[in-house]
C-alpha cells in the first residue's frame, strides 16, 4: 500500500509537469491549426471568386441559345422554338440578377452594370422581336432583329472583356496566397518543431534535478499519511525549493508530534470540563424557569381572599361558596406546577378562574368573550403564560376606564401550532412602551394587587422552554386604541406523544 502511493504521488509529479508542457504544446498547436483554417477559409474564398468566372461562362452560353432561339423561330415559327426560347430568357434574366447594379469606382464592377443593363435592353428588344413575328408584322421584327443582333455582339465584347479582367485578378490574388500560405506553413512546422524541443529538454532536466529528493519526500508523506508520525526525513543540503520544501515538511511532523502529545494529555480534562459545563447550562436554565416562574405577588392572595371574606358576610352562603372554591382552583394551579408545565385546556380554565374573580371583585365590570378553534386536547406548553397576559389586559389596559372594559381572547389550535390572541378595548399603547415592554424597561406605577408575572416574565418564559424568540408580539394603533397581544405555542404535543 504504501509502494503504491510513493508511486502515485511520485507520477502526479511528473504528471503535473509533462502536462503543462503538453497543454502549452496543445495550444500552440491549435493556434496553428486556427490558422491553418484561416487560410483554407480563403482559399475557398479565391474560389469563390473564380467561380465567377463560370458565371460569366453560363452568361454567354445562355445569351448565345437566346439569340439562337430567337433566329429560330423567326425563320420556322415554331413552337418547340418559341417555347426554348422563353426557357433560356428566364436563364439569361436570373444570371444578370447577380451582376452589380449600383455605381462603384471599380473596372470589373462597372463592366458588370453595364453588361446588366445592355442585357435588359436586350431582353426587351428580343421580345419586342418575337411579338412582332407573332403579330406577322415584318418590318417591325426584321428591324428589331437588326437591332438585336448589334447589341449581341456588344454585350459579348463586354462579357470578353469582364472574363479576362477577372481572371486576371484572381490569378494575381491567388499566387499571392499561395506563396503566403507556403511561407506560412514553414515557419508553423519550424516554430513546432522548436517548442518541443525546448521543452522536452526542460523536463529532462527539471525532472532529474527534483526527482531523488522529491522520492524521499514522497515515501515519508506516505507513511505519515498512514499514521506512522515517528518517520524520520534526512535533511536536504540544497538551498532550492526541494531544499526548503524537505526542511519545512521535517519541522512540521516534529510539530504535529508535540501537538499529538499535547492534545492527548488534554482531551479528558477537556471533555470533563464539557460535561459539568452542559451540566450547569442544564441546571441554570431549570433555575432561570423555577425563579420566573416563582415571581407571584402575595397582595394579590390576600386581596382577593379578602374580597371573598366579604362577600360570604355580605351574600348567600351558595355564592361565597362558588367564589372561594373558583379561587382555590386558581391558586392551586399556580402552586401545583412544580414541573414548569401545563396543558392548553388548564391555561384556559385558569383565565376563566381569574375573569370570574375579578368580576366578583368589581361587581361584573369586566365583559369576557372567549373563542375557541379546534381541540385544545393535552397539548403541553409552559404554565401561567396565558392568565398573566389577561391580567395585564385587565390592570393596564381597561382599569382606569370610564367605559365598560371589555376582553377577547381566542385560541385556534392547529396541528402543530396555537395562536392565542388577547385583545383588549382600553387605553392602548404606544410604539415606545411596546419596545419597553418587549425589552424588560417598562416599570408600572408600582400596583401590586396582580400576580406579579409580567409580559417580560412570559416572553422569557417562552424563550426558554421552546428555545425560539419573538413567540409573543404586542400590537396598538395608540393611545385609547386597545391592545393586542398574540402567543405563538409551537410544535405542542399531547400527552399521549
Amino acid at each position: 500500500m504504501r509502494e503504491t502511493a510513493t508511486v502515485r504521488r511520485q507520477d502526479s509529479i511528473q504528471t503535473r509537469l509533462i502536462g503543462m508542457i503538453a497543454v502549452t504544446l496543445a495550444v500552440t498547436l491549435l493556434v496553428n491549426l486556427f490558422i491553418y483554417r484561416q487560410v483554407a477559409l480563403m482559399v475557398r474564398t479565391i474560389d469563390a471568386v473564380f467561380a465567377s468566372n463560370v458565371t460569366i461562362s453560363e452568361l454567354t452560353e445562355d445569351l448565345d441559345l437566346v439569340q439562337d432561339h430567337v433566329y429560330e423561330y423567326l425563320n420556322t415559327k415554331s413552337s418547340v422554338a418559341l417555347e426554348g426560347y422563353y426557357r433560356y430568357v428566364q436563364e439569361y434574366h436570373d444570371l444578370i440578377e447577380q451582376l452589380n447594379g449600383k455605381r462603384v469606382d471599380s473596372e470589373i464592377k462597372l463592366l458588370e452594370k453595364n453588361i446588366r443593363n445592355m442585357s435588359e435592353r436586350y431582353l426587351e428588344l428580343a421580345d419586342e422581336t418575337v411579338q412582332a413575328k407573332r403579330g406577322r408584322n415584318v418590318e417591325r421584327y426584321k428591324e428589331c432583329y437588326t437591332e438585336l443582333e448589334d447589341l449581341f455582339h456588344y454585350i459579348n465584347m463586354h462579357i470578353e472583356k469582364l472574363n479576362s479582367l477577372q481572371f486576371e485578378l484572381n490569378s494575381r490574388n491567388y499566387q499571392f496566397l499561395l506563396s503566403a500560405m507556403r511561407i506560412l506553413e514553414v515557419l508553423s512546422v519550424g516554430v513546432i518543431a522548436a517548442l518541443y524541443f525546448f521543452c522536452l529538454l526542460f523536463i529532462y532536466l527539471l525532472i532529474r534535478t527534483m526527482i531523488q529528493p522529491l522520492k524521499s519526500l514522497s515515501i515519508a508523506a506516505a507513511r505519515v499519511a498512514d499514521g506512522d508520525f515517528a518517520v524520520d526525513i534526512p535533511p536536504v543540503g540544497s538551498a532550492d525549493e526541494i531544499g526548503v520544501v524537505t526542511n519545512t515538511f521535517r519541522q512540521m511532523l516534529e510539530s504535529i508530534r508535540a501537538y499529538i502529545e499535547r492534545l492527548r494529555t488534554s482531551m479528558e480534562s477537556q471533555a470533563k470540563m464539557k460535561q459539568n459545563e452542559l451540566k450547569m447550562e442544564a441546571n441554570l436554565k431549570e433555575a432561570q424557569l423555577r425563579f420566573l416562574q416563582a415571581q407571584i405577588n402575595p397582595h394579590f392572595l390576600f386581596n382577593s381572599l379578602n374580597a371573598g371574606a366579604q362577600l360570604a358576610a355580605m351574600e348567600d352562603a351558595d355564592a361565597t361558596g362558588v367564589f372561594l372554591e373558583r379561587m382555590a382552583d386558581f391558586f392551586r394551579y399556580t402552586i401545583k406546577n412544580t414541573d414548569g408545565s401545563s396543558t392548553l385546556e388548564e391555561e384556559i380554565a385558569s383565565v376563566d378562574d381569574y375573569i370570574y374573580i375579578l368580576n366578583v371583585r368589581f361587581a361584573g365590570d369586566i365583559t369576557f368573550c372567549k373563542q375557541i378553534t379546534g381541540d385544545p386536547g393535552n397539548r403541553r406548553m409552559p404554565g401561567m403564560i396565558l392568565q398573566p397576559i389577561v391580567e395585564n389586559a385587565v390592570t393596564h389596559g381597561i382599569r382606569d376606564m370610564i367605559d365598560r372594559g371589555r376582553i377577547s381572547m381566542s385560541v385556534d389550535c392547529e396541528e402543530d401550532m396555537v395562536r392565542v390572541t388577547v385583545e383588549d378595548n382600553g387605553v392602548g399603547m404606544t410604539k415606545e412602551q411596546i419596545g419597553e415592554v418587549l425589552s424588560g424597561n417598562y416599570h408600572s406605577s408600582g400596583e401590586s394587587d396582580s400576580t406579579g408575572i409580567g409580559l417580560e416574565n412570559v416572553r422569557n418564559r417562552l424563550m426558554l422552554y421552546y428555545d425560539q424568540e419573538d413567540l409573543l408580539t404586542i400590537h396598538s394603533d395608540g393611545k385609547g386604541m386597545g391592545t393586542e397581544v398574540t402567543v405563538l405555542l409551537p410544535g405542542m404535543n399531547t400527552d399521549g406523544d
